[in-house]
């Protein structure tokens, strides 16, 4: 049941994403570090090799304010093979506004730095109540669009060199979450796999990985959303 407490305050070293584990070093030989492209939206030549499925709009670190990485990121040189859904565990604000969801990118990112001591914020992507979706971790919009490597999160143990990790903002443990946010998830979710080249079937919630409450109702909603996925994918 969510309580009304404070947004830095909500279980501190766990608030978004439970026990989260130990990120790799950089790799040997491979880039320290990938920077996000400087726009947001499609590009005409980007939305033709896409095929079915547009590239939603994704606000870039740098769009959204971010602070830099304390350390480089780590880049895995593979495909990610699935998708694990989350919630914040933040009050369910009713601002839906863009500002709201990037001031809450912003939040996210000083928690994780400033109170788990992570080197950037420990999700690949953010969904705001008001469906818009911010990148998380540096570099992970970039990977995204190039679909050949991904960047190590830290948002669920034994899963952050092969999952990415998306933050649906707010709790969900006995109410559902707004349409615009499941509606913008669908699109993410099905971008996601294109680009990847990951079966619909293989979205999880945080739950199947780790003893928590995460993500909620999302959880039952899973199979709803495996399905809203494929249908997208064809």
């Amino acid at each position: 049941m969510s309580v009304p407490v404070s947004r830095r305050s909500v279980l501190r070293g766990a608030v978004l994403l439970g026990t989260a584990g130990a990120l790799a070093p950089a790799l040997p030989g491979g880039p320290a570090a990938v920077a996000a492209p400087p726009t947001t939206g499609s590009t005409p030549a980007t939305a033709a090799a896409l095929g079915r499925v547009d590239q939603p709009v994704i606000a870039n670190c740098a769009t959204w304010g971010a602070r830099p990485p304390s350390s480089p990121v780590s880049v895995v040189p593979s495909r990610p093979n699935k998708i694990i859904v989350h919630h914040t565990a933040f009050p369910n604000s009713t601002d839906y506004s863009l500002a709201h969801a990037y001031a809450n990118s912003r939040e996210i990112q000083d928690l994780h730095m400033d109170g788990n001591g992570w080197l950037d914020s420990g999700q690949h992507f953010t969904n705001s109540r008001g469906g818009q979706l911010t990148e998380g971790r540096h570099g992970s919009l970039y990977a995204l669009l190039h679909g050949q490597t991904m960047v190590q999160g830290a948002h669920c143990v034994g899963q952050n060199s092969q999952a990415i990790g998306i933050e649906n903002d707010g709790i969900y443990v006995d109410v559902q979450p707004p349409q615009a946010l499941w509606d913008s998830l669908v699109v993410f979710c099905a971008f996601t796999c294109q680009q990847y080249g990951i079966p619909a079937s293989q979205i999880y919630g945080h739950k199947d990985f780790a003893s928590t409450q995460c993500p909620g109702l999302l959880h039952d909603r899973l199979p709803e959303l495996r399905s809203a996925v494929a249908a997208r994918l064809g």
